[in-house]
């Protein structure tokens, strides 16, 4: 058997999350399904580096899965490809140790958040339409009390099972091109929902409803409550994993 790694994007419009569950499409289910069409019935199990919710979007997912064939590392992407529905792509493959897991040797992850400004049709299942005018350096300003390491209870979602809400944030800044912005978290994990709950309250304190200076105060109450509304899923991307080891060329490139 063979460890593979790949990297694979996926538009999440038309997907119930990332992971298997009884009713409803998922990305998990439609690479393991091909994966059993390539593997002649045999059953492959897939792990990934996190689930993705209802209707989010991936730029760099990561996965990993054991296989008996020997196959050259490159063609596994073209061979998955021409068997994946149009809406998952891999974008690279490549042979790892049998050490790797795609979900347990993360060092990090950065997610992006795509916001119009303007009702575009192609975008709608895409980005996150706000008709009205944002402070950018408002919220620019609010995206520095983010970063370092704190306990972000007040930006996870309340039925989560997670108990050690500590994570620690490198990256935060909003990128404008345009009409759309996109607003980049990177950090060392990312508790549920927290990326849509920070963005929802940055867009607070760019609508005028709370100062930047708000958002210390808000980690600091460690309530959910206290912290804004939760953006849309379909805004979010996961957009790259990064490990010690550096996987696929490409990922330098993007």
């Amino acid at each position: 058997m063979q460890r593979i790694a790949c990297l694979i994007e996926y538009i999440g419009t038309n997907f119930a999350g990332y992971q298997v569950q009884p009713n409803g499409r998922t990305v998990q289910q439609e690479i393991e399904t091909s994966l059993m069409k390539l593997h002649k019935g045999q059953d492959i199990k897939v792990s990934a580096s996190g689930r993705t919710d209802a209707g989010v979007h991936a730029k760099g997912q990561v996965i990993h899965f054991d296989s008996p064939l020997s196959i050259p590392a490159d063609r596994w992407a073209k061979a998955l490809n021409t068997l994946l529905p149009r809406d998952i792509r891999i974008i690279a493959s490549q042979y790892v140790d049998t050490d790797f897991h795609a979900r347990y040797t993360t060092t990090g992850k950065q997610y992006r958040y795509k916001v119009i400004r303007r009702d575009d049709i192609f975008m709608r299942n895409r980005a996150y339409y706000v008709p009205h005018s944002l402070d950018i350096e408002a919220m620019r300003e609010a995206c520095g009390y983010m970063l370092g390491t704190h306990d972000f209870s007040s930006f996870c979602a309340a039925n989560t099972s997670v108990e050690d809400k500590v994570r620690t944030i490198t990256q935060c800044e909003i990128a404008e091109h345009d009409d759309e912005l996109n607003f980049i978290l990177a950090g060392n994990g990312f508790l549920y929902n927290m990326v849509r709950i920070a963005v929802g309250t940055l867009l607070e304190v760019g609508s005028g409803k709370r100062s930047p200076s708000e958002v210390a105060q808000i980690i600091s109450s460690e309530n959910r409550k206290a912290a804004g509304k939760t953006a849309p899923a379909h805004g979010l991307y996961l957009w790259s994993v990064t490990y010690a080891k550096p996987l696929f060329i490409r990922e330098n490139e993007r």
